[in-house]
């Protein structure tokens, strides 16, 4: 099977899906996957140098495994035979490395594609041993699983796995207008104008996957009755609704700013319908993660040093784990920072120091608080009257520790909530210490 046929599309060829239809012809074209194809990255430079050897596609639906194996096949002037494993067993993988074995001995080589070779049992992953060492064939294989527990180690011993990233939804959104703007393969001759917030919106809903992206959109156009792609038909091509808002403009701050008013609030439903809100609007994930890593710092602080840990874990889990998964996370946290003791004594006491410091003088650091890393330093009197905490009951000493023009300020005041009520009670402990310390001791005489 060749993939260098030269012959215009047919009509019938016409008729394929939209996904089908606009594979990319060169690497050039291929979009995503930039940490194994871009220019100098491993698998580019292999094929590049035609060094292939077999090797094992994995990543989810969508993020172009069969596309990769078609141009790898074009750019090293392979024949390519595409192989499923839901559909054959050894009957035919015998059948069809005879004839691979026949090519090589005619100098053709063969790439053999086998979508999901997860589901290959042992005994027919054991058939292709002999002709993948032989080099009958090139083979390559895609998984949606992890190959270390659905590929046998013989297999994945001779062959190198790289693995795919879901797209992108700005990647998805190149490859729609690209659809949109080709006449030949594409839906130019249509001639539809699409918004960027509606593609993104295609492109969201797709999850990374660029076959689900190009059914979407192919729906929806057939769905348009006039030139400009229209909200309702991709409404009705995703079964969702849509919401659109400017991610720069006023509905996106009056969104963010009703989640983290409920937050503050404490009302846990309203914080996860604004949640909800913006999630479906397709918002920065991580946008929203760092907004609830201020809630948790602005609006609980010291009452719940927790929800801190959480809004963070969040942000970090979002990383890791992308749209949908991810979007729990950050439920979750915001579940927790409207349920949590609230608190903004520690956001109130950094603005006080703050301001103290633009209002006064800026005063030396007090001698005693300075190391006197070398000799003349001691004899400055760097370090001289420090006490070290840990040489003294319950580690606290009479030293202070401010400049001497702010001796007793105090700048956090913690509430009686959650945590801080204690906080409160250990400040006052620490406080009376200092003050028995500073007291004279009676006993000692003038």
């Amino acid at each position: 099977m060749s993939l260098f046929d030269t012959t215009p599309p047919s009509t019938s060829e016409r008729d394929r899906p939209l996904a089908d239809r606009m594979r990319p012809a060169s690497l050039e074209e291929f979009v995503g996957q930039e940490h194994i194809l871009g220019p100098g990255k491993p698998l580019r430079a292999r094929i590049e140098r035609d060094d292939l050897g077999s090797l094992i596609l994995w990543g989810p639906p969508g993020t172009g495994k069969t596309t990769l194996a078609l141009l790898i096949a074009k750019v090293t002037r392979c024949d390519f035979v595409p192989f499923s494993a839901v559909l054959s067993g050894i009957k035919e993988i015998k059948t069809v490395m005879a004839q691979a074995e026949r090519n090589r001995h005619m100098g053709r080589r063969t790439v053999l594609f086998i979508d999901e070779i997860h589901r290959f049992n042992k005994a027919q992953q054991d058939a292709f041993l002999p002709y993948v060492e032989r080099g009958d064939v090139t083979l390559i294989g895609a998984t949606t699983e992890n190959p270390s527990f659905e590929v046998i180690s013989a297999l994945l011993s001779r062959a190198q796995v790289y693995a795919l990233r879901a797209l992108s939804p700005p990647e998805i959104v190149t490859l729609l207008k690209r659809a949109l703007a080709d006449p030949e393969r594409g839906l130019g001759t249509r001639g539809i104008e699409a918004s960027d917030e509606l593609l993104e919106q295609i492109a969201i809903h797709a999850n990374g996957d660029a076959r689900a992206a190009y059914n979407t959109l192919e729906a929806a156009v057939a769905a348009s009755d006039g030139r400009v792609l229209s909200r309702q038909a991709v409404e009705d091509a995703t079964q969702r609704k849509v919401l659109l808002y400017d991610k720069a403009g006023e509905e996106h701050f009056n969104l963010i700013s009703a989640l983290h008013k409920s937050v503050r609030s404490s009302d846990p439903d309203a914080a996860l319908y604004w949640l909800a809100r913006m999630l479906e609007a397709g918002e920065d994930r991580l946008y929203i993660a760092r907004r609830l890593i201020r809630m948790a710092i602005e609006d609980i602080g010291m009452a719940d040093p927790r929800a801190l840990e959480q809004a963070v874990a969040a942000m970090q889990t979002v990383h890791f784990l992308g749209i949908p998964e991810g979007d729990q996370a950050l439920a979750q946290a915001a579940l927790y920072l409207a349920l949590a003791q609230k608190s903004d004594a520690a956001y109130r006491a950094l603005n006080q120091a703050r301001e103290k410091v633009q209002d006064t003088m800026a005063d030396p650091v007090p001698l005693h608080l300075r190391n006197p890393v070398t000799s003349s330093m001691r004899q400055w009197g760097y370090g001289e009257g420090y006490r070290h905490a840990h040489n003294f009951e319950d580690a606290v000493t009479d030293m202070d520790c401010l400049p001497e023009s702010l001796a007793g300020t105090r700048f956090y005041t913690p509430t009686c909530r959650g945590l801080e009520k204690r906080i409160a009670e250990r400040i006052e402990e620490i406080r009376e210490a200092r003050r028995k310390k500073k007291a004279p001791n009676p006993t000692s005489g003038p």
